[in-house]
């Protein structure tokens, strides 16, 4: 049996962290439920390339789900939504910070109605402190984390790492808070909220430059 067989996550992430995060849970054995907007879907069923008229890139990121769409301004679909809730063990999400609270699902509401449930979040710059409702993506992570300062040739320019490690190590993260949280929730019966930020992703990779320039007082280099 696997370790999360009998784990069910609701997942409203979208794109690259959230769903890198929900798979990975996915091949630990948990069940999961991918809400999409209706029309279009996730961004990445437009990516390519494309397999039988399929985005290859979606279903290397979401192969396994079950999908079903869901406006979550709609009446009927709210409704189906908090039916699902009540079955759940663990919502993602990555949308900006607020957006839940505006539609009535942000963690403290939820916690009250389903204390056990885990609220997972991954965005940007997480969801307290002055960037907080700023948008981020791969290469600004990158960027702004630093990685891009130390990649790259000597004397040239940045350099962004080719694989997308803005968004991947916050999914990494995101996972191991999870999993923390699913740990914790056997001793106290309560859930809890993670709250991820690919900035602060980017930062704890980089041990070497922070152990460098706390030590010496001098930048890392390329």
């Amino acid at each position: 049996m696997a370790p999360l067989s009998g784990i069910t996550i609701l997942d409203l992430t979208h794109v690259l962290a959230g769903p890198f995060a929900s798979h990975t849970l996915f091949d630990l054995g948990a069940k999961v439920i991918k809400l999409e907007r209706p029309g279009a879907g996730d961004d990445t069923r437009a990516f390519p390339p494309f397999l039988q008229g399929e985005s290859a890139y979606f279903a290397a990121l979401n192969a396994g789900k079950a999908s079903i769409t869901l406006d979550l301004k709609a009446a009927e679909d709210r409704a189906l939504f908090e039916r699902l809730l009540a079955h759940a063990d663990i919502l993602l999400e990555n949308y900006r910070p607020g957006v839940m609270e505006r539609l009535g699902y942000g963690y403290e509401t939820l916690h009250q109605t389903h204390p056990r449930l885990i609220y997972g979040a991954v965005s940007g710059y997480g969801h307290t402190g002055p960037d907080a409702a700023k948008p981020a993506y791969d290469m600004v992570v990158q960027a702004r984390g630093g990685v891009m300062s130390i990649t790259g040739e000597e004397g040239g320019p940045p350099v962004r790492v080719g694989a997308s490690i803005g968004d991947i190590v916050a999914g990494m993260y995101l996972t191991q808070g999870v999993l923390a949280a699913l740990y914790d929730r056997e001793k106290t019966g309560l859930g809890a909220k993670i709250d991820v930020a690919m900035l602060d992703s980017q930062l704890a990779i980089q041990e070497h430059s922070i152990a460098l320039t706390t030590a010496t007082g001098k930048a890392p280099g390329r």
